[in-house]
């Protein structure tokens, strides 16, 4: 009979403490779901609220926009041949896209309004004097990669690009579009070549060009780890554009 209440009190031990495990990793697993739902409401706060200032201001604007349908409208009123007009045309809506404040409307493609508003936000901080080319492919921004590390990632890149431009570099060009689920962002920033072997090194940790490379050699390093994290791509070449060499990054996550 003891043996037999041994045996029993030994198997309800157990079972209580599956029970006691399984809660805890449920309870664990709770408090992950809640801070993973935290930090999005707080990104979106956070990065949300200067897209919707920029559509604002678009709305504000809308007179605005109205008056160059007009002009580009009846440009055909003082431009005798076809020819001409279409020259005319095309360099008025160049004047405008080349406009600052009109360099951002790809944005306003992009469905995830916190990735949107986080390049919008590092994009108008961005020296005036450094031209910046924004293309955005895919309307719909498919990747199953937390918007915290998208956000982490991409802004290494166009940090380490606009300290480039600090360095007599006059253009970043960026892409970002989505493929087969997956976010695809291409940052290219005008800058003298750089030996391939040299290149390699760019995601060592500690790594960096800089005088102060202990506090600038992080930061590739991080972003390459998070991609590595979520099975993505990230590399780095010299691409000849224009006659021009550019140091390229492209991330796939």
């Amino acid at each position: 009979m003891s043996r037999y209440f041994n045996v029993v009190t030994f198997v309800l031990l157990t079972i209580v403490l599956i029970l006691i495990i399984v809660l805890i990793v449920i309870w664990k697993r709770q408090i992950m779901i809640d801070q993973r739902q935290q930090k999005e409401i707080q990104m979106y706060q956070m990065y949300g609220k200067p897209l919707e200032e920029f559509i604002r201001d678009l709305r504000a604007r809308q007179h605005e926009f109205d008056n160059h349908i007009n002009a580009l409208l009846n440009m055909h009123i003082t431009i005798d041949t076809y020819d001409e007009l279409v020259k005319a045309q095309s360099a008025y809506m160049s004047s405008l896209v080349a406009r600052k404040e009109n360099r951002y409307f790809p944005l306003l493609r992009i469905s995830n309004k916190v990735i949107a508003g986080f390049l919008y936000s590092k994009l108008i901080s961005i020296n005036k004097d450094v031209r910046v080319e924004l293309m955005v492919g895919s309307h719909e921004i498919f990747t199953n990669v937390p918007e915290q590390d998208i956000v982490e990632v991409i802004g290494t890149l166009i940090d380490n690009a606009v300290e480039a431009s600090k360095e007599g570099s006059s253009c970043i060009k960026i892409f970002i579009t989505s493929k087969e689920e997956k976010l695809i962002f291409v940052i290219k920033n005008q800058h003298k070549k750089i030996p391939i072997s040299e290149l390699t090194n760019f995601f060592e940790r500690g790594y960096s060009t800089k005088e102060d490379a202990l506090n600038r050699g992080l930061g590739l390093y991080n972003a390459k780890n998070i991609v590595k994290r979520w099975q993505g791509e990230i590399y780095v070449e010299n691409e000849l554009l224009e006659n021009e060499n550019y140091i390229t990054f492209r991330v796939e996550l």
